[in-house]
């Protein structure tokens, strides 16, 4: 009766965890689109990256769009660890994920601010939270691909999702190197590499995942 018990409650928790891993990327998503699409007429997704949102009089909502997804994305952490199998090393994956939640921390608490001239700027370490979330977040899933690989119910996804890994940190080397910084010859086009990289690669991974551990829970 006792274990009956703990296996109900492990499942139902690895259950809402695999929710809150498809809410948080859906949510977070349609947060910052809805901001471009009703509240900055001089915002360009094409150019600007999200995190530019914050520098608007009404910034405080992606703000707290960080903080939710923030919040998903550590139980959603915390659930998958519990329905891999265990293997040595294996926390590292989740403790990723749950240190790219941190950089969504670090962002909302560090957001970036207008100038005089209507643009946005760094006013200090906010870009620890982008290095830290594009960087844990492809490694996560180069770390948790593995994982994956010696659990039979998760094996099918290894191959797809190390790879998602792999992309991820080309693009987060792409960003820092080639877009992000002032003057870099792919910086007019930012914010749609940054797009790229959330709805292409990392974000479709997140999901593929959540649904896997949403139907072995």
């Amino acid at each position: 009766m006792v274990m009956t018990s703990v296996l109900v409650s492990r499942n139902g928790f690895q259950r809402w965890s695999a929710h809150a891993g498809v809410a948080g990327p859906l949510l977070f998503t349609a947060g910052f689109a809805a901001q471009e699409t009703f509240l900055r007429d001089d915002y360009s997704p094409i150019a600007d990256p999200i995190s530019a949102l914050e520098a608007d009089p009404t910034g405080w909502l992606q703000q707290l769009n960080f903080l939710a997804f923030a919040a998903l994305l550590l139980i959603f952490a915390a659930g998958l660890h519990r329905g891999i199998a265990a293997t040595r090393f294996g926390w590292a994956g989740p403790a990723l994920l749950g240190a790219a939640a941190v950089g969504l921390v670090l962002a909302a608490v560090f957001p970036l601010r207008e100038d005089q001239a209507g643009n946005a700027y760094d006013p200090g370490n906010h870009v620890i939270a982008g290095v830290t979330f594009f960087s844990c977040s492809a490694l996560a899933l180069l770390v948790l691909s593995r994982r994956f690989a010696a659990d039979p119910r998760w094996r099918g996804l290894a191959r797809y999702v190390g790879v998602a890994g792999v992309v991820g940190l080309g693009c987060f080397v792409m960003l820092g190197r080639f877009a992000m910084p002032e003057g870099a010859p792919l910086h007019d086009v930012a914010g749609l590499l940054q797009r790229f990289t959330l709805l292409a690669v990392t974000f479709p991974a997140l999901l593929t995942i959540a649904l896997r551990l949403r139907r072995l829970a």
